[in-house]
């Protein structure tokens, strides 16, 4: 028995009864043999069962029937050695919260980030500041890369409150960091842009807005470069 079997177990069970949802009991019950490898073989830094694991890999029909973790919001804590548990198990993958090189590194960081969350959502704090912080890495990265959240370059605090939002929602909906995205993007709309002098202008061939601007030494009024009409004084 392997991951690929006991998947292909549960899978050809969920498509044969089609629940409205299940839990880890439900598989219990209805599929012992991928249950016990998944007992066995699957588990978080903590000792618990590592059902991410498991709903990762289902079809995206079965990822969303996934109800094992609904729970109500438990007290705030602190506990800085949880957290250590979880980078340690993934100590020689940590460079991917950073930089990643192809879709196996990705799904690593989408891993590790996950494994952050649901420890913060056992209500520790320490997991979530952490988590925090290197999704903002990721975050950094596609703001600067991707025109639909430009946005948020000047919304630093918001930035932070949305990305706590997400680690206090997320159940088991697929890449916890393609639902940050997404998040962002909506959220994002809403948002007055801001600009800044070295934001590059594409139709002046990747120049800055500060490589345009130029001041009338009469006047002292600021216009861009080509341009009659004044910006401010």
């Amino acid at each position: 028995m392997n991951l690929k079997k006991a998947i292909e177990i549960l899978s050809t069970e969920l498509t044969k009864q089609n629940p409205e949802s299940f839990t880890g009991t439900w598989v219990y019950i209805n599929a012992p043999r991928a249950y016990r490898f998944i007992r066995l073989n699957l588990r978080t830094p903590s000792g618990n069962i590592d059902w991410d694991a498991v709903t990762e890999v289902l079809d995206r029909c079965h990822q969303t029937k996934w109800d094992g973790r609904k729970r109500k919001a438990k007290k705030p804590y602190e506990d800085r050695t949880e957290v250590d548990l979880v980078l340690a198990k993934y100590q020689d993958k940590i460079y991917t919260l950073i930089a990643t090189m192809n879709a196996h590194d990705r799904r690593t960081r989408d891993r590790i980030i996950i494994t952050l969350v649901r420890v913060a959502q056992k209500g520790n704090m320490c997991a979530r500041q952490e988590a925090i912080v290197l999704i903002k890495y990721t975050v950094d990265e596609w703001v600067e890369k991707y025109p639909v959240l430009y946005r948020w370059g000047g919304f630093s605090d918001i930035l932070e409150e949305q990305i706590a939002a997400c680690i206090r929602r997320y159940r088991f909906t697929g890449s916890f960091l393609g639902y940050v995205f997404k998040t962002l993007e909506y959220a994002g709309r809403g948002l007055v842009p801001l600009y800044s002098l070295d934001t590059p202008l594409s139709s002046l061939g990747g120049r800055t807005w500060m490589e345009n601007v130029t001041e009338d030494s009469e006047t002292g009024e600021i216009q861009m470069l080509g341009e009659k009409s004044h910006y401010y004084r």
